[in-house]
């Protein structure tokens, strides 16, 4: 037990660890915005895919599951920013792009202040959903007129925008970098996986932002009942 603890602790279980939580949490945005786009078919449809998820027993494992994820992910990925940064005490005085063959990017140095903000937005956004106004439509939750009545801020509809920028960018780098960390690193395969993850990171990050921009368009002024 204590020689996997330290295996956990050192650089390559750090690594794995990011990798597997990461890749968990990328598949769940993928079951997530999927679910999302119920909003689409309406009010009823959308409802009704809520109220099956909340009556499901397994979402509360589920959601426990997510949390430790989300939760180990960023731990994780503090602990190896801050071993860099304690190996490297004087920082670079200017920094340069490395060509084209470097995987450098904005996306790449900016990992931890985009997670720090996601996690400030999923606080955000746990509270003002999960924990937001009891309505009632046909007998269930009216999860449908929570989310119009959030998305009807055109500043809440702006700081959701930025922040799926933000996811963009944490998974432009994270996707290809979370099969990388789990040793699927091969000439062949690594310059694919780099545009599956790009692709997925734009397929993502722009299909919640059309979600957002839709439900506040769509509102046109009108209070959903």
């Amino acid at each position: 037990m204590s020689s996997r603890i330290r295996f956990l602790e050192s650089s390559v279980g750090t690594k794995i660890l990011i990798g597997l939580t990461g890749l968990f949490l990328f598949i769940y945005l993928l079951v997530h915005i999927a679910g999302n786009l119920a909003v689409l078919a309406g009010p009823d449809t959308f409802n009704r895919y809520s109220a099956a998820l909340v009556n499901n027993p397994a979402i509360a494992v589920i959601e426990v599951v997510l949390v430790l994820g989300i939760l180990t992910h960023i731990f994780k990925a503090l602990t190896m920013y801050l071993a860099n940064r304690q190996a490297r005490p004087v920082g670079y005085t200017m920094k340069r792009p490395a060509g084209h063959t470097s995987r450098k990017s904005l996306a790449s140095s900016t990992m931890i202040l985009s997670g720090l903000w996601l996690l400030t937005f999923i606080v955000i956004h746990v509270r003002a959903f999960k924990f937001g106004p009891a309505y009632e439509r046909d007998g269930i939750h009216d999860l449908y007129r929570v989310e119009f009545e959030n998305l009807s801020n055109p500043l809440t509809v702006t700081f959701y925008v930025i922040t799926m920028l933000i996811v963009g960018s944490h998974l432009w780098h994270g996707i290809a970098s979370s099969f990388q960390s789990l040793g699927l690193n091969h000439p062949r395969w690594t310059p694919r996986l780099r545009v599956f993850g790009k692709v997925m990171a734009v397929v993502i990050a722009g299909g919640f932002a059309a979600i957002v921009v839709w439900v506040f368009v769509s509102q046109t002024g009108q209070v959903v009942r």
